[in-house]
């Protein structure tokens, strides 16, 4: 694939041009002096999957280089994942991390997502547009034209959404300002932020990272945005990666066991719960002893949207401190029972509802009804029915 993505030049872009180079000026040089610590490693990821680099930028409007960017829609992190996508590509959550927040597991589930829209799509205009807004938001553009056909994603441009019409054209314009800075007035962009390289220890107990700081003498903030994922900067009690700047392994070594042992997060945990006839949401708030907010934000729905027999729902749950053993075999409980990717790579699984067909979950997963038969083999006879678990990754 690699190549370029073209660089667009129309009436859209240059307005947003014009943001960046005025009201919106200041978050723009921030975003540059930020990307330093990711553009390399996110550049050369790209290279390696056959990517154009271009899209190294992407991460620039989505989240200005910030991996614990949080948006209204509760996107998070670099890449600016909401739950569900997140778990569909491999990311999971507990109170201790939130991989949305990894730079390393986000960037590898950008990747795979971005490879998905444009073998969709056929174009990496339309991809950005549905990485926005979501795929079946642009397939239903798309469909609801006379011939059903993108010709020019320009004139799908003006039937999406408002924040996803701004969406492609600040990609441009942020390309159109790296190519040449000094034609576009930016004269002054600061010197970008170093990478940072690092090395990784396992670490199985749970201790603070300033704890780890204050003993070792490295500076607490490059010790947390290397780890941007643990929620409340506390090491897991189940064995962790932890970044450390490159020289420092042996000191933190001798700090992770020397430094007290911290208490559990008091964050919720998640449970799973499929919907049954006449549940709701109110009512399965009741149930985990939780809010209705909580489920919606959790889940990405909408304050309109109806729950499904059937469907699969994660829950935020209170609960007591766990074993290891108690936490490692609960997030494998959920990995299994959720449609979605688990953190160990396993296949993703997904259970057949009412009026699914191989095409529509086909489609959903970004597969061809092909592939999903033949990683389930199902004949071209074989027929699905509700309640039925697919293999749904390649």
């Amino acid at each position: 694939m690699n190549g370029e993505i073209p660089l667009q030049m129309n009436q859209f872009v240059e307005r947003e041009i014009r943001s960046f180079q005025t009201v919106e000026r200041s978050w723009f040089l921030g975003a540059y002096r930020r990307s330093g610590t990711y553009l390399p490693y996110i550049k050369g990821r790209m290279r390696e999957a056959g990517l154009p680099e271009q899209l190294a930028w992407l991460a620039f409007i989505e989240s200005g280089y910030s991996p614990r960017a949080l948006s209204p829609a509760r996107a998070l992190g670099l890449w600016q994942f909401i739950p569900s996508t997140g778990y569909r590509y491999g990311m999971t959550r507990d109170r201790w991390i939130d991989h949305r927040m990894d730079f390393e597991r986000s960037t590898t589930a950008a990747i795979a997502y971005l490879r998905d829209l444009h073998a969709m799509f056929g174009d990496w205009n339309a991809a950005l547009a549905a990485y926005n807004c979501g795929e079946g938001r642009v397939l239903r553009t798309i469909n609801s034209q006379a011939n059903q056909y993108m010709d020019d994603f320009w004139d799908l441009y003006v039937r999406l959404p408002q924040e996803t019409a701004r969406y492609v054209p600040r990609f441009h314009a942020v390309m159109a300002i790296m190519q040449d800075p000094l034609k576009y007035g930016f004269s002054d962009l600061p010197q970008p932020e170093p990478p940072i390289a690092f090395d990784t220890l396992i670490v199985d107990r749970q201790v603070k990272l300033a704890d780890i700081a204050e003993r070792t003498g490295i500076d607490a903030d490059v010790l947390t945005r290397l780890n941007a994922e643990l929620r409340t900067g506390v090491t897991p009690q189940y064995p962790y990666r932890l970044r450390v700047p490159v020289g420092t392994l042996d000191s933190v070594a001798v700090a992770v066991n020397a430094v007290p042992t911290t208490s559990a997060p008091n964050l919720p945990d998640l449970v799973t719960h499929r919907v049954k006839r006449g549940e709701t949401i109110a009512s399965i708030a009741r149930k985990h002893h939780t809010t209705v907010a909580a489920i919606r934000q959790e889940n990405g729905l909408r304050r309109n949207s109806r729950v499904r027999v059937g469907q699969v729902l994660r829950i935020p749950v209170r609960s007591r401190t766990s074993t290891p053993s108690q936490v490692a075999s609960s997030s494998a409980r959920t990995a299994r029972n959720s449609n979605s990717h688990s953190s160990e790579g396993s296949p993703s699984i997904y259970v057949v509802r009412s009026g699914d067909t191989l095409w529509s979950i086909s489609q959903r997963y970004s597969l061809s009804v092909d592939e999903l038969r033949r990683l389930n083999g199902l004949s071209r006879r074989s027929t699905i029915k509700p309640g039925q678990r697919l293999v749904v990754s390649r």
